[in-house]
C-alpha cells in the first residue's frame, strides 16, 4: 500500500472523524489550509504527502492516533521541524508534534522537554542557572530528532553526545502504549532511541543532563579562500594538539552577495574559510590558543571572543529559514596533508565547486568515548567528518559530492551519521549503523511494533531483513 495510491481515499475515510473526535489536537487532509504549512519541512527540497497530517497536544494524542493507524491498517510518521525530514518516513497520518512544548528546568543539572521543542527555549531556560544543553550547532534545530540521531555538537570533545545524557525518555510504541524508558526500564528501547532515530517509538518528551557552562570563548574566525591551503595545513597541527576544552572545524563557504539574507559583506559573492572553534576553559586560554590561527593569514572577519552561552549560534552561524537544500555527507579515519589537498582540488580555491558550504570537523576527545550505558550510535572511531551543502535544484551538486567523495574514499569509515548523509535508501542506511547495531533496532521494533504501524520502523526492518 503506497502513499500516492491511499491519499485521496484515506482523506476522505469516514474514520477520519472518529480519529477527530479521540483527540485535544487536529486532524488536516489536503483539502485544509494548515495542512501545508505543517507538513512541510524545513528540508525544503524533501516532499511530504501524507494522507493526513495529525497536529497533536498530548501525548495521550499521539496513542489515540497509533492506535487508530493500527486498527485501520495505516502507517505513521512524524516530524517536529523537519530538519531531517525524508519522504518515505512521512506515512499515511504524519504526526506533527510541534504542540508538545513543555520545556522545564530544573537548577540541580536537568531538563525536561516536550518532542516539538527547539533547543533555543532550552538554553534560555537554563542560561539563570549558568547552565547549557549539548544542542546542535543551530538552536533552531527540533531536540528530540536530533537527540535520537546521536546528537554531534559544538562541545562534542568536551562533553560527547546529547545521547549520551539522555535521562528517560516518554514514548508511545507501535502496539499503542504509552512507556517511560530509562535505563532499567525497556534498556532495549533506551538502547535503540539513542542513535536509532525514530525507528522504534514516537518520543512524547524527553529528560536530559545539562552541564554547567554559563559562558564560552569562540566563535568563527574567517580567510579568503586563497589562503585556505595555508590556513587548513595549520589547522591540521593545531587542533591535533588541542586539549578536550576545545572543539572546532573548518568550512569553505561561497555565500551569495545577498545583504537581505543576512549574508556579512566581507563573506558575500566569494570563496571564504571559516575557523570555527568553542573553548569551554578559561577565555584567556581559548584566545591565546585561537591566536596561532589568527596569525597564518589575513583575517576578513573575526567573531570569536568571551560570550553568553546564548551566543552559541554564533559559533557555526547556520541559516534558520527553511531551504531547498541537500546536504550529503561522510565520516574520514583522518585528516592528512594529502586528505586534505584532494579535498582542496575539489573544493577549494578556483575548483569550480557548486557547493555553498565544505565543512570538516574534528572528532575525538568526549566524543569518541562510549557512553555510561550502551547506545545505537555507531561511529565513536571516526576521526572526522566531512558535509557539504548545496541547492537541491542545482544538478552539478550530487555529481560533484560525487567526486567529493571518491577523492577522501581512502579514508572513508564506511559510515555516516545518523542526522547527516544523502537521502536516507538502503545503502545509507546501511552506513549509518554497523550490521550488529541495525539488527538490534530491527528487533526492538519487531517487539514494540508487531503490525509495522510506525514508518520509519518498517523500513529499518526492511533493510536489516
Amino acid at each position: 500500500m503506497t502513499i500516492a495510491l491511499d491519499r485521496a481515499t484515506i482523506r476522505h475515510h469516514d474514520s477520519l472523524q472518529e480519529l477527530r473526535s479521540r483527540l485535544t489536537g487536529e486532524v488536516y487532509t489536503p483539502d485544509d489550509e494548515q495542512y501545508a504549512a505543517l507538513s512541510t519541512p524545513w528540508l525544503l527540497a524533501v516532499p511530504m504527502q501524507p494522507a493526513a497530517v495529525v497536529a497533536v497536544r498530548t501525548a495521550e494524542d499521539v496513542v489515540a492516533t497509533v492506535r487508530f493507524a493500527r486498527q485501520h491498517g495505516f502507517t505513521v510518521g512524524v516530524q517536529a521541524t523537519g530538519h531531517g525530514a525524508d519522504s518515505s518516513y512521512a506515512g499515511h497520518l504524519l504526526v506533527v508534534t510541534k504542540g508538545l512544548d513543555e520545556v522545564t528546568v530544573h537548577p540541580e543539572g536537568w531538563a525536561r522537554v516536550g518532542a516539538g521543542v527547539k533547543w533555543l527555549p532550552v538554553i534560555e531556560a537554563a542560561a539563570p542557572y549558568g547552565l547549557a544543553p549539548l544542542n546542535g550547532s543551530t538552536s533552531d534545530v527540533g531536540v528530540v530528532g536530533y537527540t535520537t540521531g546521536g546528537g554531534v555538537g559544538p562541545m562534542a570533545r568536551t562533553y560527547g553526545l546529547a545521547a549520551d545524557k539522555v535521562r528517560a525518555f516518554e514514548v508511545v510504541t507501535g502496539d499503542g502504549e504509552f512507556r517511560r524508558v530509562t535505563p532499567t526500564e525497556h534498556p532495549d528501547l533506551f538502547f535503540a532511541l539513542r542513535g536509532g532515530k525514530g525507528a522504534t517509538a514516537i518520543v512524547t518528551a524527553v529528560e536530559f543532563d545539562l552541564v554547567h557552562l554559563p559562558t564560552f570563548y569562540g566563535g568563527p574566525v574567517y580567510f579568503d579562500g586563497a589562503d585556505a591551503a595555508r590556513v587548513i595545513d595549520r589547522w591540521r597541527d593545531w587542533s591535533g594538539s588541542l586539549p578536550e576544552q576545545a572543539t572546532t572545524s573548518f568550512v569553505l563557504f561561497q555565500l551569495p552577495d545577498a545583504p537581505e539574507l543576512g549574508v556579512p559583506p566581507a563573506l558575500a559573492g566569494r570563496m571564504t574559510l571559516g575557523i570555527r572553534f568553542l573553548w569551554t576553559g578559561a577565555a584567556d586560554e581559548g584566545r591565546e590558543l585561537l591566536d596561532q590561527i589568527r596569525a597564518v593569514a589575513p583575517v576578513i572577519l573575526d567573531d570569536a571572543d568571551l560570550k553568553p552561552y546564548t551566543a552559541v549560534d554564533s559559533v557555526h552561524a547556520d541559516p534558520v529559514d527553511p531551504m531547498p537544500v541537500v546536504d550529503p555527507a561522510m565520516l574520514l579515519t583522518e585528516f592528512t596533508d594529502v586528505t586534505a589537498k584532494r579535498l582542496l582540488d575539489v573544493a577549494g580555491y578556483d575548483s569550480g565547486s557548486p557547493q555553498l558550504m565544505v565543512e570538516v570537523r574534528q572528532l575525538g576527545g568526549a566524543y569518541a568515548r562510549e557512553a555510561e550505558h550502551p547506545n545505537a550510535f555507531s561511529h565513536r572511531a571516526a576521526g572526522f567528518s566531512v558535509l557539504a551543502v548545496g541547492i537541491a535544484e542545482d544538478p552539478r551538486i550530487l555529481p560533484h559530492w560525487d567526486r567529493l567523495y571518491a577523492a577522501l574514499s581512502e579514508w572513508d569509515t564506511g559510515g555516516v551519521w545518523p542526522n547527516f548523509g544523502p537521502p536516507h535508501d538502503a545503502r545509507t542506511a546501511r552506513r549509518a549503523y554497523d550490521e550488529e547495531t541495525l539488527r538490534r533496532i530491527a528487533e526492538v521494533s519487531r517487539k514494540y511494533d508487531p503490525d509495522g504501524v510506525l514508518q520509519i520502523g518498517e523500513y529499518a526492518r526492511s533493510i536489516a531483513g
